[in-house]
């Protein structure tokens, strides 16, 4: 029995070291699993941060907000392939040409008369004046820029003595006192930092060469501030303009004053741009620009403009395009959808610019626009259950904003992107990369009154330096300041 008994113990002892071992084995077992559930998760997210990245890489100005100049050489957008004609470059023949109009001869400085000295057929000598029945002279003219020398001229404010023994010296008028650089240097100087884009530096030297005047980068600056305060009245004017328009496009960028960041603002109508600098970027800062605007907008898919009433609120079919683009970058589910709604796209601006050519009417523009409409829904919903998070979150805001999609089948003015507001926008964006934004809140001040004087009077085909001085005459005289508004 003891002989027996023994196996029996040791048996029994390893299987309990078995079942340790086993036990040991699942607890391991189970949190590699765990492991590697996890490192899957990992891995699936970080793959999918490396295609975010890898198609953040292949974006353009074609795919994003990005600008034009910013597209690197490897990276320009892919430019649709034209057939060749087989034509050299350059004007073909039978084309007219284009050459300078001629200056009417009642409004010319001076005529130079030439005559030929001798006949070309017979070579005898001619007349070096004018004969009876010669046919109308060929006519050649020579525009030249004049000198320019600076006009300085001196105010004496003579003391007159009295009989009393006292003397009373004459005031000079205080618009003449206000400066030391008169109405029309001042407006060049501003012509030159505030439309040119020239730094302060570069305007002085500027107006060395051109005027012979030398100014001080102190006086630059003062001459700027004193042209913020002459544009005063005007700017408010076109703002109040701005905020009671029918129809408008709007749009901000970012800017800096002094270290701190700001926003820049634009509401653009036909005739007015008028630019706005504030410290946010949100529905606050947009009601601090146009107050509670109450016509129809044109604007992208920033949230500050999404409060506006839908039925009031054309969103930019131009950076719907280039969302849809981005998810082209994304490959997968997402590429799907965007090729599809790329298609779609192309169709709606190729029927819009039909319209724009006056080759049909409103009336079929809206009628071949629906059954686009239709597919563009139906691709919409579709993508709503799109694997890819940010196509399935595009679809379902556009689904929501869909009223906000197709204003401009049906109100005039209301156009389908908001071009408007970007091209007159890039001017500021021009001025932000050379001058980094401004450094005080009075700098803040010029440049938005600079901005909108000049993008509202080119909108107008009216001179700029002229307006300047009008302005600035009118300021320093105390009178009412010329308008922005557009002249009857």
């Amino acid at each position: 029995m003891l002989a027996t008994a023994a196996p029996t113990r040791k048996h029994t002892r390893r299987e309990r070291e078995l079942e340790a071992e086993n036990a040991a084995l699942r607890d391991e077992n189970g949190s590699l699993k765990e492991r590697v559930t996890d490192l899957e998760a990992r891995l699936a997210a970080a793959l999918e941060r490396i295609t975010e990245f890898e198609a953040r890489l292949r974006e353009n100005s074609a795919s994003s907000d990005r600008p034009p100049s910013s597209d690197p050489p490897w990276n320009k957008p892919q430019q649709r392939p034209r057939e060749r004609s087989g034509r050299k470059r350059g004007a073909q023949p039978g084309h007219k040409g284009v050459t300078r109009p001629l200056v009417p001869v009642e409004q010319v400085n001076a005529v130079m008369h030439h005559f030929a000295e001798a006949c070309r057929g017979c070579g005898a000598r001619l007349p070096q004046r004018e004969v009876p029945g010669a046919p109308t002279p060929r006519r050649h003219q020579v525009t030249e820029a004049p000198p320019v020398r600076p006009v300085v001229t001196e105010h004496q404010a003579h003391g007159t003595p009295c009989k009393c023994g006292a003397v009373t010296f004459a005031e000079v008028p205080a618009d003449i006192r206000v400066s030391s650089f008169g109405p029309r240097l001042q407006a060049l100087v501003a012509l030159l930092t505030g439309r040119y884009r020239l730094s302060r530096r570069e305007a002085a030297e500027a107006i060395m060469d051109l005027t012979g005047v030398d100014i001080s980068l102190g006086s630059v600056t003062a001459l700027e501030q004193a042209t913020s305060d002459a544009l005063e009245s005007p700017y408010e004017e076109a703002r109040k303009a701005v905020r009671e328009a029918g129809v408008l496009n709007a749009d901000e960028t970012g800017w800096r004053n002094g270290s701190a960041r700001a926003w820049l603002w634009i509401a653009v109508t036909s005739a007015l741009a008028v630019f706005w600098i504030d410290p946010r970027r949100n529905r606050e800062a947009f009601q601090r620009f146009l107050g509670r605007f109450a016509g129809f907008l044109m604007t992208d898919r920033w949230g500050a403009y999404l409060r506006h009433p839908k039925r009031l609120h054309q969103l930019c079919w131009a950076h719907l395009r280039r969302d849809f683009e981005k998810l082209v970058l994304r490959g997968g589910e997402a590429k799907k959808l965007g090729l599809a709604a790329l298609t779609e796209i192309k169709a709606i601006f190729e029927l819009w610019h039909r319209f724009s050519r006056a080759e049909i009417s409103r009336a079929q523009l809206r009628r071949k626009m629906k059954p686009i409409q239709d597919r563009f829904y139906d691709l919409l919903i579709e993508g709503t259950q799109c694997s890819h998070k940010k196509a399935g979150s595009l679809c379902a805001k556009l689904v929501l904003l869909w009223r906000c999609l197709w204003l401009f089948l049906r109100i005039p003015g209301v156009e389908p992107t908001n071009n408007a507001g970007e091209r007159d926008l890039r001017k500021a964006v021009l001025w932000r990369k050379g001058s980094f934004g401004s450094q005080s809140d009075h700098g803040c001040l010029y440049v938005s009154r600079m901005l909108t004087a000049v993008g509202s009077l080119r909108k107008q085909k009216r001179n700029v330096l002229d307006f300047l001085e009008q302005a600035i005459r009118a300021h320093r005289a105390g009178t009412r300041a010329p308008s922005l508004l557009p002249l009857a």
